[in-house]
């Protein structure tokens, strides 16, 4: 079975622009450039949840464990703490719908 990373957390509130622009021009580049593909984004509108949820993809299941144990995946995984808060990820089997977790961490 193929897997794919998810991780959630909260955007800091007083870093929203930051942390798009982070996102947009650093993160998501560079997260490609090692073999995780975005395939989802969502954003909690209601309820008590991380804000954010993302999902990777990469070709397979040993190049995405790799990516993960890179020193880039940690350098963008650092950076990206700069802008928020509570952050949590996790490896999961690949299912053709939405997925989530229930982090231990829930939005404040």
């Amino acid at each position: 079975m193929t897997l794919k990373l998810l991780i959630t957390y909260n955007v800091r509130e007083h870093r929203t622009q930051d942390y798009f622009n982070f996102l947009r021009t650093e993160f998501l580049p560079r997260a490609q450039a090692i073999g995780l593909v975005m395939t989802e984004g969502w954003q909690t509108v209601y309820g008590n949840y991380p804000s954010r949820l993302l999902a990777f993809a990469s070709q397979t299941d040993s190049q995405l464990r790799t990516a993960l144990a890179s020193d880039e995946w940690d350098s963008i995984e650092t950076k990206l703490g700069e802008f928020i808060t509570d952050y949590e990820k996790r490896i999961v089997y690949a299912r053709p719908n939405f997925q989530f977790f229930i982090p231990k961490i829930s939005r404040r």
